[in-house]
């Protein structure tokens, strides 16, 4: 079941060339409207379902820094700093409170495990740092067990997931953008060997420039293209509650748990140390590619053979641009949410903390999320077609990283000096013969 998600009146009148044409209403594109626009430039949103219809309205919603691959960090920062100037620079509250986050730790062992990211944090003056356990008792009253303490974060924050990219996609119409939904994108048309605009199910837009933003659907557009673009999708599932009365402000994750308070009271729930793969023809197709990082992290891993399998496999990989394509065929992923990992995170959250022992459901939905071999995201241009931009394979980390990312996108578009060094998101990486390390962040 699809969590309820702010509705954006959209006209859904083609414009007339724009500068540039995004595709895909998640946190990520219209963060890169928005900043575009702010340029000066001409902007076309076109979103085959309805904005934030899929994983950005289906994360944990946190906003962390800690625990961010190294190669993030910067982007993160930026991306909070733009988080907490988010109401004033669209008008609407999004949800955003630094409310601080911890990994609590049963064990001093496990404690100690944390301890190497302290040094990350030093030398970006992040101020996380090891709580004892009665410091964690401080900040989390009433917890129920014993810690050795956590590992914190207090300028980590959380926002709503539903409300965000709504908020986001009305300030672009509010500054004379133009949004679509219920809008696919077919195929991206090119003069002369760049890009000069696309085709959408309802006609052609004239643009300079097209920035993909399309999550886990990036790799089947990509595809269309001849562009190769590794990318897998795992199922996240979450669970809202009833609002809990006395439950702490800040969030938390443990191995089998992962809370945010939510705006209405209740809270956010989904499992701390498993999500779910879905193995399908394309993880036989990259698995060179994400063997490095099957072997790290398989232990964060369900895998499972589904009926996805088959879905893929039926999938069409190839269209024309006057015939209907997958985007339309399926306008949001709504997968099924893995069952026994929500009940196992709802048992865990119970006993945690006495407010959360009556804890009730009020729903759980499922989201797919975009994960590259290095699990860092593609921030980049593409060199093989002028004018084409690919922003996607966020894995897991993307709303949180999303103004952030919004803003680099606009910049790299523009040709601005960016906010960020943005090398390690090229798009060459996969290609170049550059290794393709994990960093270790969690």
């Amino acid at each position: 079941m699809s969590p309820e998600v702010d509705s954006v009146a959209t006209p859904n009148v083609l414009p007339g060339p724009v500068d540039v044409v995004v595709i895909g209403g998640g946190i990520v594109g219209v963060s890169t409207a928005l900043f575009l626009q702010q340029k000066g430039f001409r902007v076309a949103l076109c979103e085959k379902g309805v904005i934030a219809g899929e994983q950005s309205s289906r994360n944990w919603g946190w906003c962390r820094a800690m625990g961010r691959d190294a190669r993030e960090i910067p982007l993160i920062q930026e991306s909070l700093r733009l988080w907490k100037r988010m109401e004033g620079l669209v008008g609407h509250d999004v949800g955003f409170r630094t409310c601080g986050i911890a990994y609590p730790a049963a064990t001093q062992d496990k404690l100690d495990a944390h301890a190497p990211w302290l040094e990350h944090s030093r030398i970006h003056q992040l101020g996380s740092r090891i709580l004892t356990a009665d410091e964690l008792r401080a900040l989390m009253p009433g917890p129920t067990g014993d810690f050795a303490g956590a590992l914190y974060t207090p300028g980590d924050g959380r926002a709503e997931p539903a409300r965000a990219a709504p908020a986001i996609a009305r300030a672009v119409i509010a500054g004379g953008g133009t949004v679509l939904t219920n809008c696919a994108v077919r195929a991206v048309e090119t003069t002369a060997g760049r890009v000069s605009g696309v085709v959408t199910e309802s006609g052609t837009i004239a643009a300079g420039a097209v920035v993909l933003a399309g999550g886990a659907w990036s790799r089947l557009f990509c595809g269309n293209m001849d562009l190769d673009l590794p990318q897998l999708k795992v199922l996240g599932s979450v669970l809202r509650t009833a609002p809990i009365e006395g439950g702490p402000e800040i969030s938390a994750a443990g191995s089998d748990y992962g809370f945010r308070k939510r705006a209405d009271g209740g809270y956010s729930l989904a499992h701390g140390g498993l999500s779910t793969f879905d193995i399908t023809p394309d993880a036989f197709r990259l698995f060179s590619a994400f063997l490095p990082a099957l072997k790290s992290e398989h232990k964060g891993l369900k895998l499972r053979l589904s009926r996805r399998f088959v879905d893929e496999l039926r999938q069409k990989r190839r269209w024309a641009a006057d015939r209907v394509s997958p985007f339309e065929e399926t306008r949001i992923l709504d997968p099924e949410p893995d069952a026994k990992l929500l009940e196992a995170a709802m048992a865990a959250f119970r006993r945690l903390h006495p407010a959360f022992a009556a804890a009730r459901e009020v729903q759980r939905w499922g989201g797919l999320i975009d994960v590259t071999p290095d699990a860092v995201p593609v921030i980049s241009d593409v060199a093989a077609l002028p004018g084409f931009f690919v922003a996607t394979g966020f894995s897991g980390h993307g709303f949180g990283l999303g103004p952030g990312a919004g803003k680099l996108m606009a910049e790299l578009v523009a040709g601005d000096t960016p906010v960020v060094d943005p090398t390690p998101f090229r798009f060459a990486r996969f290609t170049d013969g550059s290794p393709i390390t994990l960093d270790g962040g969690f």
